[in-house]
């Protein structure tokens, strides 16, 4: 007999669909939250402390709860542990109804349970305590999902998608994570007409380093001001380039462009929307960068393209100006994917668009040679001289597999080494980890490199050489 009140877990933080909800500016303040299958309501409690209207429903643990529309609505680590497809089908369906802005789904993946250790039955298997599980790949939850609701989903982090209930709020959410954030130019002279409306020119600056493009008056609450003060938003953004000059503002038009072309190049995953169903911001975009529409998906379609191209690949890892180049893959920190060459930014990016944001990955590996890309999760990268890897989450674009690799109850984990090489050069500890590097090649601690990889060796290394690494310094063993 399946015994499902049993697979509700206490936890003491937020659960993981919930975290990335949150870090993905799904659940603020300002929206309601209903938990549909909240177990114990760990969920519900934390979200209420935090000052967020939230309410849970559960059939064994809370079953006199509200069952009521909500802004989202999160259907967390449910659909796993039904052992009835057709009831399945019945649970997304009715979690979907209450859904006014968004729908989370999670369950949980092959790769990360060991299943051969379970009975089989119906579809998944029989765990030691009496539940059901059925552990999905990354794209069959995707593709059940869209199936059942006859939505696209779009992949949040592993095991974990977002379902829209309009679609130009879809396409907002796609387009904003592919946007890298920039700093407005400093202004570099004074001058009157600019100190006299200041405050309204620098609205029109921030949308401007936002969009890349000049706004519609519509699109800023000044902008009626900035016409009568300037006669036209376009006179008034040339008082501003002759403060600022022009080239930072060439340079973030060229920054905002290449995020809109990796936008429409990830376009076609599922399908490419129509041009009358894109919030109108994005309309305007393309039309600023673009022209049309044709043109735009043209141009996307042909990075894609370039990107599924292994050799363009291996050459856009090549000419990248930071990242640590290996035989096989190119390492970079994730926090600076957005400065790499379009083709690998969508290279990167498909594999998002099946596993979604790995909470917790610090490195990022490029296969140069095969479609795959890893995910790496190094937690001491700036505070350890040599950290060591807590997980790995390997996506194969080939097969559309995702695989996970846990290393935290390992005793000799893989660790880093010359870290400076993983990020650009204004990484702010850059210097600190460079400085490193030369002290440890100077008394030969990287002699037969690939002996070094781990941590086991790589202590034996610095015994035999007499030597400790304390901080990010080489000092002599007591």
């Amino acid at each position: 007999m399946i015994v499902r009140d049993r697979t509700a877990i206490r936890r003491i933080d937020y659960s993981r669909p919930m975290r990335t909800a949150m870090k993905d500016g799904l659940v603020a303040a300002s929206t309601e939250v209903f938990d549909y299958g909240c177990g114990h309501g760990d969920d519900v409690e934390r979200l209420s402390q935090a000052g967020i209207r939230a309410f849970g429903w559960d059939p064994a643990h809370r079953p006199d709860g509200p069952r009521r529309d909500a802004d989202i609505v999160n259907l967390g680590y449910v659909v796993n542990v039904v052992e009835s497809p057709e009831e399945r089908a019945q649970t997304i369906r009715a979690a979907w109804n209450y859904a006014r802005d968004v729908l989370i789904v999670s369950a949980r993946l092959k790769s990360e349970a060991e299943t051969s250790a379970f009975d089989e039955f119906e579809d998944g298997c029989v765990t030691r305590i009496g539940t059901f599980q059925k552990f999905y790949e990354q794209h069959e939850l995707r593709d059940w999902i869209q199936e059942t609701l006859g939505e696209s989903p779009v992949a949040a982090a592993p095991g974990v998608f977002y379902v829209f209930r309009h679609a130009d709020r879809r396409e907002q959410f796609v387009a904003s994570r592919y946007r890298r954030r920039l700093a407005a130019p400093r202004i570099r002279l004074s001058y009157r007409l600019f100190e006299q409306h200041r405050e309204l020119l620098q609205a029109l600056m921030a949308f401007v380093t936002e969009r890349g493009r000049l706004p519609e008056a519509e699109e800023v609450e000044v902008g009626s001001e900035l016409a009568n003060a300037f006669g036209s938003i376009k006179r008034a953004f040339q008082v501003v380039r002759r403060v600022t000059g022009r080239e930072q503002w060439q340079a973030i038009y060229d920054e905002r462009r290449t995020d809109l072309l990796v936008y429409l190049a990830l376009g076609r995953f599922p399908r490419r929307p129509k041009f009358s169903s894109l919030p109108r911001s994005i309309q305007l975009d393309i039309k600023a960068f673009f022209k049309t529409y044709t043109a735009a998906c043209a141009a996307g379609d042909d990075l894609l393209f370039a990107a599924g191209d292994m050799q363009k690949v291996d050459g856009a890892c090549r000419q990248a100006t930071f990242g640590k180049l290996m035989p096989t893959a190119l390492y970079v920190h994730i926090g600076a994917l957005n400065r790499l060459p379009p083709v690998l930014r969508v290279y990167e990016a498909c594999a998002r668009v099946l596993c979604g944001e790995v909470e917790g990955a610090t490195i990022v590996k490029l296969r140069r040679m095969e479609p795959k890309v890893s995910y790496l999760s190094y937690p001491g990268f700036d505070a350890e001289a040599h950290p060591t890897l807590r997980f790995s989450i390997r996506v194969d674009l080939r097969i559309l597999a995702v695989r996970c690799r846990d290393f935290t109850e390992s005793t000799n984990p893989p660790i880093l080494h010359r870290k400076e090489s993983f990020v650009p050069e204004d990484y702010p500890q850059r210097d600190l980890f460079a400085a490193l590097t030369v002290a440890e090649d100077s008394v030969g601690l990287f002699e037969e490199a690939a002996d070094i990889g781990t941590l086991d060796n790589w202590n034996r290394r610095l015994a035999a050489k007499g030597l400790q690494v304390m901080g990010h310094t080489v000092v002599k063993r007591p």
